[in-house]
């Protein structure tokens, strides 16, 4: 299953977050987050209580905001 993930820097640590499923990680570095996040996705998907559906269809867009 291919998903998308967003990382951000947030002041020591990165957190990883996948657009699809409502799950996040964190980490000392971009690949330590995504493979933290890629582990709590395996263990949320392996885990019988919760559904699983297809994810969404994502649209990712650059936008230009005018700020006055």
């Amino acid at each position: 299953m291919r998903l998308t993930a967003v990382v951000r820097r947030e002041g020591e640590v990165y957190v990883a977050q996948c657009l699809e499923i409502d799950v996040a990680s964190q980490g000392r570095s971009i690949e330590e987050s995504l493979d933290n996040l890629r582990e709590a996705l395996e263990l949320h998907l392996a885990e019988p209580a919760q559904p699983v559906e297809a994810p969404s269809t994502l649209v990712v867009a650059m936008l230009e905001v005018v700020h006055r």
